[in-house]
């Protein structure tokens, strides 16, 4: 599915349309592509900071929030690299700390897109490489970069020697692409799933990861073991609990009192203890454990349970709390769940999801929290359609927009609601309630 961006800029928008009108690629697979694009670029991406490289199913971009925000507590200059956006496509490319602006954004765009002729590139791969091209014009001490989708064909797999790389949560996504039939891998699902992660791993550059089933482990065992790849996971190289007021966090290295993040959800912990950990295995920076915490505490990652503030879709509702989440899978599911139990609340769910997606996978943990459910499209994509959701949600009702949807809902008093399902859902609700990502 095309990533329908727009902008208020002009000349933005003009390159977006260039964009927009690049082909999908059926079928190609391989970096071959985006290294020739690069290279006509004369290769951008070999003059960037070290990196930090993240891949995972839920919980990279959280991930790279902590790596960001606790770097910039230490005072280095720090590029990064995220997706998808939300709002504004500015999101994704972010220069020492602030969005890219319009202007070099058009320049930095026209300029991959004149290049890249019979190239047949995709959206991403264009996104990447003007990224990288920004990332190499501008000084930094270290970049930060977000896998897009999987790991061993994702663009940003072209980083030479990152100063460490991580995988968040593993879960089943986007199977169409990542567990599509190919020789000589797992053929278990998730093992598979974090085969195709681990394809950012480097000789010599340490792997950290979050604890996984032993199938998933000794999948990862057997690529560490074969490449020279120092593995680090979770339970056995280093291990974190939260507790009710802090988060307490062990390796090699000794032990850590940190403060909880101010990201809703207990597995945002997780996510920052990740952080933590892919931090202390690099031998290039100087991270001290003051900027820790400073960055758990002062990084915001949007549309992860996020309260929305006061704005035009929130009077709609007044005095109810609305939270946002673009989870859209079985492991967002149960994080959502969890996070609703230890609130002691139940809400009303107002939820749209595109097309391939599985209802089951929200719907199925959070079914004994949720008083209503709301079926909604999400603008500019295809959508499930209603009868998708019989199975879970028999009672549903459906609005033409999130608005309807919660100006129906407000006659009932609500206490709480939920929007969810999708993170181009979340950006439209972020939009029509003034809240843009910065």
């Amino acid at each position: 599915m095309k990533d329908f961006a727009v902008s208020d800029a002009p000349a933005v928008q003009a390159q977006l349309h260039r964009l927009a009108a690049l082909s999908l690629p059926q079928g190609r697979l391989g970096l071959d592509t985006v290294r020739t694009l690069l290279a006509r670029l004369g290769d951008p991406h070999l003059a960037i900071a070290p990196a930090f490289h993240v891949a995972g199913t839920n919980g990279k971009g959280s991930t790279c929030a902590y790596l960001r925000a606790i770097l910039e507590a230490q005072g280095y200059r720090v590029h990064a690299i995220t997706s998808p956006h939300l709002v504004r496509y500015n999101e994704r490319i972010r220069i020492a700390g602030e969005l890219v602006g319009d202007d070099e954004l058009a320049a930095l765009l026209a300029e991959v897109l004149d290049v890249a002729d019979g190239l047949d590139v995709s959206f991403f791969e264009t996104t990447i490489a003007a990224s990288f091209l920004a990332f190499a014009r501008h000084p930094a001490d270290v970049c930060v970069i977000e896998v897009g989708l999987g790991g061993r064909f994702d663009a940003t797999n072209v980083l030479p020697a990152p100063l460490a790389c991580g995988i968040a949560t593993l879960g089943i996504d986007h199977e169409r692409f990542l567990l599509a039939p190919d020789h000589g891998v797992p053929a278990e699902p998730l093992a598979r799933i974090a085969f195709e992660k681990a394809g950012i791993r480097r000789p010599h550059v340490p792997l950290v990861t979050q604890g996984y089933p032993a199938d998933v482990v000794a999948v990862l065992q057997s690529l560490a073991a074969s490449e020279e790849v120092p593995l680090y996971l979770r339970g056995e190289a280093w291990n974190a609990q939260a507790t009710s007021d802090a988060l307490w966090f062990e390796d090699s290295a000794g032990s850590l009192t940190l403060p909880l993040p101010h990201i809703s959800g207990a597995h945002q912990a997780d996510n920052a203890a990740l952080a933590v950990a892919m931090l202390r295995r690099q031998q290039v920076l100087t991270i001290d454990p003051a900027s820790m915490a400073a960055g758990i505490r002062a990084a915001r990652w949007p549309a992860r349970m996020q309260l929305l503030s006061d704005g035009p879709l929130t009077r709609l509702v007044p005095g109810t709390a609305v939270w946002l989440d673009g989870g859209h899978n079985r492991d967002a599911g149960l994080a959502l769940a969890k996070f609703l139990e230890e609130q002691e609340i139940a809400v009303h769910l107002v939820l749209g999801m595109i097309a391939g997606k599985d209802p089951g996978a929200l719907l199925d943990p959070l079914h004994r929290l949720v008083e209503s459910v709301t079926l909604v499209p999400v603008p500019g994509h295809d959508c499930l359609p209603p009868e998708a959701f019989a199975q879970w949600a028999p009672d549903a009702t459906g609005a033409p927009d999130v608005a309807t949807a919660l100006r129906e809902l407000e006659q009932r008093n609500p206490r709480a609601v939920l929007i969810a399902g999708s993170l181009y859902l979340a950006g439209a609700v972020l939009r029509g309630n003034g809240e843009m990502p910065d």
